[in-house]
């Protein structure tokens, strides 16, 4: 079924997103936050799980959603109950021992860190009927109106969505806030396999907050910048999901990238980034001061941003970032 948020015209790169199931779904009020049919360890892996129906929120179909109204659905306590239960079983690409490294993970040369995180980094929750936790990282974009956020083309959150910069698990008050998202810019043909996996990027503007602040102007913002070749130093930013990592913390690693063999896309090779690290920026001259950095790419493209199977969270792709994702930038920065 196809949901809308706002009874807007539908430019050529806005929504619809891709399919779940096998059900076409659009979504104006988000990018795309879940898996798609193929699992992809760096995506939502199936985090979400049925929504009690009187624990949504009571609101008209067509009202308008606003950041007040996400940072009062999504208190403490909701978010803290949206978390897969103790000892819940993975999917597929994230088995048992995801949540707990092996030894010989555990002496890899690069493994991301747990680290309190950065303004400018932070998940994606969504209100729907099978709302579940966080499930994708997006970042702060400077952009013009000083309210965009950029994640994986192939997540999807949901209507109502909601993103939450330096999300703290189990804090009282989130020390950035809770910020409604509006409307989402993707290409209508990205995928996650050949040369759609090309275009696994997706741009969202978010209301105000409550004092009506820009996003950004609470945040900051990093630089959204073209990749300038194959080889290049990054830290990477990303929040795994609890169900492949209790600790529900950020993760970060430094890492240098390099082509991804037969495409033209980028790779990395750092352990810990498991299922919900998906849209996790690609950072360029990041500056410890200000937690910014260039965003030269992100995790996603080819399978949702990894490869298959066993040991999979330690290496991540990325598409490269040229021409399609700046024409992109330059429409999502209009709204």
């Amino acid at each position: 079924m196809a949901r809308h948020a706002k009874r807007r015209t539908p430019g050529p790169l806005r929504t619809p997103l891709l399919t779940r199931g096998g059900k076409a779904v659009t979504a104006a009020l988000g990018m795309a936050f879940c898996l798609t049919a193929a699992p992809a360890v760096h995506a939502a892996e199936g985090a979400r799980g049925a929504a009690a129906t009187g624990d949504l929120p009571t609101r008209a179909p067509d009202a308008p959603w606003s950041s007040r109204d996400a940072a009062a659905y999504w208190t403490p306590e909701r978010m803290a109950a949206a978390a897969p239960a103790a000892g819940a079983t993975g999917s597929a690409s994230a088995s048992a021992s995801a949540a707990k490294p092996s030894a010989a993970a555990a002496q890899l040369p690069a493994t991301a860190r747990h680290f309190d995180g950065i303004p400018t980094v932070g998940v994606l929750f969504s209100v729907d009927g099978d709302a579940r936790a966080h499930h994708c990282t997006a970042s702060v974009v400077h952009s013009p109106h000083r309210n965009l956020i950029l994640t994986a083309g192939h997540c999807n959150p949901g209507d109502r969505a909601a993103f939450v910069p330096q999300y703290r698990s189990g804090a009282q008050t989130q020390p950035y806030g809770v910020w409604a998202i509006d409307e989402s810019f993707a290409y209508p043909d990205r995928g996650t396999t050949g040369d759609k996996s090309d275009l696994d990027f997706a741009f969202a503007t978010v209301e105000p907050d409550a004092d009506g602040r820009a996003l950004e102007d609470v945040t900051g913002g990093n630089v959204l910048a073209p990749t300038p070749g194959y080889t290049n130093d990054v830290t990477v930013i990303g929040y795994p999901n609890v169900r492949n990592d209790p600790e529900d913390r950020a993760v970060r690693c430094a890492a240098r990238t390099s082509r991804l063999t037969g495409t033209s896309q980028l790779r990395m090779e750092c352990g810990g980034f498991y299922g919900g690290t998906s849209g996790s920026p690609w950072l360029a001259g990041y500056d410890e001061r200000t937690g910014t950095g260039r965003i030269i790419g992100l995790i996603g493209g080819l399978n949702g941003g990894g490869p298959k199977g066993p040991n999979s969270d330690r290496v991540s792709y990325s598409p490269f970032f040229g021409a399609k994702i700046l024409s992109l930038y330059a429409r999502a920065s209009k709204a």
